[in-house]
């Protein structure tokens, strides 16, 4: 069983970075089966490759026995001779517990992985079964379906974007917790495991009792998953192509929202013109997550009757014979920060010139737009400008790009890691950032 496993850790490697592979490679180890198992074929694999490892545990601080656990992983790899690093993370009691855990724990590993690009995840092919059944009882359509990725980019600073690699996808559990007996390896079992109270747990239970039952296996609803990630790269070409046939011209005051001709928009079929909308809702939101399915149709029924609404932080309008999304004003009213160069507000725009001091950096909202020149023409109808980035002294009005001529060098600048209408179709075929 351990050479199989070798030989297929080997194989993901291969497919997901080689075959010039970096000179380090960041392993995120929780202590339990998965990861330890993962730790171990990648020492392993070392001896043929001579790639350096580097090991990092996220402490959540949710259970006592995290730090012991944490401890367990550092003196295993300090016996196979790899570098270790406790982080910790405290929860504000904020949202939702597992995705706040989850978002912490890549922006924790973000900071701490330096010029290391590539991140090694344990996810396995029980969790593609378990997610699977988990969203299928949410009403999700392909694209929530599909199974994880083996590699993807995370873009959560400015810098390199992180390569999280999931070379495990293939295997069980049952299959790697059997290497690791085989070679005397140790590793904790968590009991939130067992609880009941978490979905993924619900689901892991009940993939285990269609198993019993004969009727349906993990293998079978993780090779689902895997074909509707299929599908979901045809779907997304697809509506790639479309947008390059219904785009519309963005003018450059309007950086960072989105404008589809209305009547070819309406001629698309249905399941392109949810993607369309939903990658969209994203794109100009920043959103990691794509909207729900049911609200998500909703919107498209208001729009295609001529209509608009809300969704995701975003609003979508008819415009003189075109769709327009830009951001939602109630999404950004409340931000505000010290407007600095270099100052970046709402996640995507940087504040690009040298201003005095004192000033504001917020939504231009309704007051800031009665400020504005009332003899010239504003290159951006109110109902978006209202969410633009602006500068104030006081409550007096400085500066907003929405509100100035053409041709005028730009207050901000959508940051790198921001998105400009020109990208929309590399957004489109990348798919969700989650997946």
């Amino acid at each position: 069983m351990s050479a199989s496993l070798d030989q297929r850790f080997a194989e993901a490697m291969g497919a997901a970075l080689g075959p010039d592979f970096p000179e380090s490679i960041a392993l995120a180890v929780s202590g339990g089966g998965d990861s330890m198992a993962m730790l171990t074929l990648a020492h392993n694999w070392t001896h043929v490759w001579g790639v350096r490892l580097r090991v990092v545990t996220v402490d959540h601080g949710l259970r006592p026995e995290a730090a012991a656990e944490a401890e367990m992983v550092a003196e295993t790899c300090a016996e196979l001779g790899w570098e270790h690093q406790t982080l910790r993370w405290h929860w504000d009691g904020q949202g939702n517990l597992m995705d706040a855990a989850r978002r912490a724990r890549l922006s924790l590993i973000d900071g701490w992985r330096g010029e290391t690009r590539d991140v090694l995840l344990a996810h396995t092919a029980d969790d593609v079964a378990e997610s699977f059944v988990m969203r299928l009882s949410r009403g999700a359509g392909v694209e929530g379906l599909s199974a994880m990725r083996p590699l993807r980019e995370v873009q959560l600073g400015e810098g390199t974007p992180m390569r999280v690699v999931r070379p495990c996808l293939t295997m069980r559990r049952a299959e790697l917790r059997h290497y690791l007996r085989v070679l005397q390896g140790q590793w904790v079992d968590d009991p939130s495991n067992d609880d009941e109270g978490y979905e993924r747990v619900r689901a892991r239970k009940l993939v285990a009792r269609l198993e019993a039952a004969g009727s349906l296996t993990g293998a079978d609803l993780a090779a689902a998953a895997t074909r509707m990630a299929r599908a979901s790269e045809a779907l997304r070409a697809r509506a790639a192509q479309v947008w390059g046939e219904i785009s519309s011209e963005v003018p450059l005051q309007r950086c960072g929202d989105l404008i589809f001709d209305q009547t070819a928009f309406q001629t698309i079929e249905r399941d392109t013109q949810l993607r369309l909308l939903s990658a969209a809702l994203r794109f100009v939101s920043g959103a990691e997550y794509p909207p729900r399915e049911a609200p998500l149709e909703a919107l498209l029924e208001r729009l295609l009757g001529g209509g608009g609404g809300t969704l995701h932080g975003c609003e979508a309008r008819i415009e003189r014979g075109q769709i327009a999304l830009f951001r939602e004003y109630a999404a950004v009213q409340d931000l505000s920060c010290v407007a600095q160069p270099g100052a970046l507000w709402d996640g995507r725009w940087r504040l690009a010139r040298a201003v005095p001091a004192g000033l504001t950096l917020r939504a231009l909202g309704e007051d800031g737009w009665a400020q504005r020149d009332r003899k010239a023409e504003p290159p951006v109808p109110f109902h978006a400008a209202r969410g633009a980035p602006a500068i104030f002294e006081g409550d007096r009005l400085v500066a907003c790009d929405a509100l100035q001529p053409a041709g005028e060098d730009p207050v901000f600048q959508l940051c790198p890691f921001g998105r400009l209408p020109s990208d929309f179709a590399v957004f489109l075929r990348s798919g969700p950032a989650s997946g």
